[in-house]
């Protein structure tokens, strides 16, 4: 198994969704329940896409929809209700039409990596709801997002099992 950077690795990245574990998203051993760390990323990968080009209201105002393909989780260390939690995001790579990002959902409370997942997202245009090329200035910032990634001085540990095409 890979080694997964450290929490003080990711903590300079910007946060992103930054809040307390709900007690409502407890299962029933008192830990935030799977079926939320991947909606809690997500909703961090979408805020941290806004600045490359790609607001909340992309659909509206694009036609074109960001979505995902595929994804691969990795669970470290369980969070509680009331832990503070964030996420960062890293952009590894990006093709015609889709990108590779990673996501790390921290437990800042106890300075730990709580879930890493890798995703494979598409540029999908909602008119017949096909991949697409990203738009120009979306592509760019993306470009630029993945080589600030690239030089931050640590590589991500990948899973082997995504990759862009």
């Amino acid at each position: 198994m890979s080694t997964q950077p450290t929490y003080d690795q990711l903590a300079p990245l910007p946060a992103f969704a930054e809040q307390p574990v709900p007690m409502g998203f407890e299962d029933m051993n008192g830990f935030l329940n799977v079926r939320h760390y991947l909606g809690i990323g997500s909703e961090g990968l979408d805020e941290s896409l806004h600045s490359v080009g790609i607001p909340f209201n992309w659909p509206l105002v694009s036609g074109f929809a960001c979505l995902s393909a595929e994804h691969h989780l990795t669970y470290l260390h369980e969070l509680k209700s009331g832990d503070q939690m964030s996420v960062r995001v890293r952009l590894v790579g990006r093709s015609d039409r889709a990108a590779h990002a990673v996501v790390y959902i921290l437990d800042d409370t106890n300075q730990r990596v709580a879930c890493v997942f890798e995703e494979i997202l598409l540029c999908v245009r909602l008119e017949d709801r096909k991949t697409a090329p990203w738009p120009a200035e979306v592509a760019e910032g993306l470009d630029k997002r993945v080589a600030e990634h690239a030089a931050i001085g640590w590589e991500p540990a990948l899973s082997g099992s995504l990759a862009l095409r």
